[in-house]
């Protein structure tokens, strides 16, 4: 069944949540979360993975096969957040996966989809602290895009279960 113009435009016009997608735990919860809060506040979800470039210089070819192996491992990583975001919210997010620095590539997709209109980030539970991301929001809320945008901070400790009625 086709989806009508009206459709369409609704579904152009919904704001989304950006997860940034890692192998943490803390951004784990921020995916289940958002999920969560984008079913119950009709909202999409758009995931983003960053890559940090391989730095080998001369060594091309090592470079270009850890670029692959990289890009593997994100693609399932993406797809294993996906996962989780549509169980929780029944829709697709979306999935970006960029290479660079985690913070540039934060500014530049929020600057870029002015959709994007939560951040959601996992607090880490460590000793150490909250996280890069969370302690760099902490001391900058300017520090990830030129447009102010909420920042929704998920405690690392929370269960599934607070989480779910946190969400609403």
């Amino acid at each position: 069944m086709a989806q009508s113009n009206a459709d369409s435009a609704a579904a152009a016009s919904r704001i989304k949540f950006l997860v940034v997608a890692s192998d943490h735990d803390e951004a784990r919860r921020a995916a289940f979360f958002a999920g969560r809060r984008a079913r119950n506040s009709n909202a999409l979800v758009t995931l983003l993975h960053v890559m940090e470039p391989p730095e080998f210089g001369h060594w091309a070819s090592v470079a270009e096969t850890m670029r692959a192996e990289a890009e593997e491992a994100a693609e399932g990583l993406l797809h294993e957040f996906a996962a989780e975001v549509k169980a929780q919210s029944g829709v697709d997010p979306e999935m970006v996966m960029r290479e660079g620095d985690v913070a540039e590539e934060i500014r530049n997709l929020i600057s870029e989809d002015g959709d994007i209109a939560f951040i959601f980030l996992g607090a880490s539970t460590e000793a150490s602290g909250p996280g890069p991301l969370v302690s760099a929001v902490a001391k900058d809320p300017a520090y990830l895009a030129a447009r102010p945008i909420p920042v929704v901070i998920v405690p690392g400790s929370a269960s599934r279960d607070e989480l779910r009625r946190l969400a609403g």
